[in-house]
C-alpha cells in the first residue's frame, strides 16, 4: 500500500535521505537507446544544471548524485534549521526564483502600508513557502516537472514522463549515509558504462575528484566533506570516502582486480562495521520496499514518529 510522503519523512531522526527517480518511457532520459538508435546523453546535463540550481534556492544540500540512463539518484540532507532562520524577505527573494508573487507579497516587499488582514496573508504564505523550502517533495517536483517539460518539448510529445512518485529512503546512521553514498558514486560501473570513479561522467565522486584533482573551483552546491568539524559538512574525510569508495567497487565486482588498502581499515572499524556487513548494507539500496536504513533503534524510533507501528528491516 503506497505511504504519504509526510510519513516517510522524519527529520527527528534523520536529515538525509536516498532518492531515487524513474523515467516511464522505453526511450531514455540519458545515455544511447539502441530501440531508436537516438543519443540523449545531452540531458545529463540538464540534470545536473537544474540541481545546481534548486539547491542554491532550497535548504537541501546535496551529499551525492548520479544521473543515470533512465533514472538519477539522490543522497540529500534537509537543513531544515537554516530555512527558519531566513528572514521573511529573504524566504520571498528565495521563491522569487521559482515562482511569480502575488500582488500582495510584491506591495508588501516594496515597503506600503498593508492593513492587519492583507499582512496575515502575506505572513500565511511566506510561512508556507518556507516549509515548502525544505521539502524533499518540492525539490524533486521541480526538478522532475522541469526535466518532462524539456524532454516533451524535444520529442515532440506529451504524457506523463516519470514512473509515478518518486522512490526515498531515510538513512539514520552514518554507516548509512556512507553507505547509500557510496551506493550512488558507484552506480555507472555496477552497470558497466563506466571502469573507474574518476572516469563516471554526471556522479558527485567524478565532480569532487575534478575540484581535487584538475584545480577547478569546487562545486557550491554539493555538501563538502569536514575539515574542521563543520555542522553543515558531511562528518568525515574526503580522502577516507575515497578510499572507501575504490575498495568497496572493487569488492563488490568479483570480476573486479585489486586489493582492499590498508588506509580503510580505521574507517570501518571506526563506524564499527566488518567487510560483509559493509557490503551487505551497500547492496541494500538496490532493493524496493525498504524506506529507512539504520540500526534496529533507530528504525523503530523513526516508525514511531511517521505513525507507524514498526518499519521493515533488512538483516546485515
Amino acid at each position: 500500500m503506497t505511504i504519504a510522503r509526510s510519513r516517510q519523512i522524519s527529520l527527528a531522526d534523520t536529515p538525509y535521505y536516498h532518492v531515487v527517480s524513474r523515467c516511464v518511457r522505453r526511450a531514455f532520459l540519458c545515455g544511447q537507446d539502441d530501440h531508436s538508435g537516438q543519443s540523449y546523453e545531452h540531458r545529463r546535463q540538464w540534470v545536473a544544471d537544474k540541481l545546481g540550481q534548486l539547491s542554491q534556492v532550497f535548504a537541501i544540500g546535496i551529499c551525492a548524485y548520479a544521473v543515470m540512463s533512465n533514472h538519477y539518484h539522490l543522497v540529500l540532507k534537509v537543513q531544515a534549521n537554516m530555512a527558519h532562520e531566513w528572514s521573511e524577505h529573504e524566504v520571498a527573494e528565495r521563491w522569487s526564483r521559482l515562482f511569480q508573487w502575488p500582488l500582495l507579497v510584491r506591495r508588501w516587499y516594496q515597503g506600503e502600508e498593508l492593513i492587519a488582514p492583507e499582512l496575515d496573508v502575506v505572513h500565511q504564505l511566506i510561512a508556507q513557502w518556507r516549509e515548502r523550502l525544505h521539502s524533499i517533495s518540492w525539490l524533486v517536483r521541480l526538478l522532475n516537472e522541469s526535466l518532462a517539460r524539456q524532454a516533451n518539448q524535444e520529442d515532440g510529445c506529451k504524457g506523463h514522463f516519470w514512473e509515478g512518485r518518486f522512490k526515498s529512503q531515510a538513512l539514520l546512521t552514518e554507516s548509512a549515509l556512507l553507505a547509500c553514498m557510496a551506493y550512488v558514486d558507484l552506480n555507472p560501473i555496477r552497470a558497466g558504462i563506466a571502469h573507474t570513479p574518476e572516469e563516471s561522467d554526471y556522479t558527485s565522486i567524478r565532480q569532487r575528484i575534478e575540484a581535487t584533482t584538475e584545480e577547478v573551483t569546487p562545486s557550491p552546491w554539493l555538501l563538502p566533506f569536514s575539515t574542521k568539524g563543520e555542522s553543515e559538512a558531511l562528518p568525515y574525510g574526503f580522502t577516507d570516502y575515497l578510499a572507501l569508495v575504490d575498495w568497496t567497487g572493487r569488492a563488490i565486482r568479483a570480476d573486479k582486480r585489486g586489493y582492499i588498502p590498508d588506509s580503510l581499515a580505521p574507517i570501518l572499524q571506526r563506524l564499527g562495521l566488518d567487510e560483509s556487513r559493509w557490503l551487505k548494507q551497500v547492496a541494500l539500496f538496490r532493493r524496493l520496499g525498504i524506506r529507512a536504513v539504520g540500526d534496529k533503534t533507530g528504525c523503530q524510533r523513526y516508525a514511531e514518529h511517521c505513525g507507524q507501528t514498526r518499519c521493515y528491516q533488512p538483516r546485515i
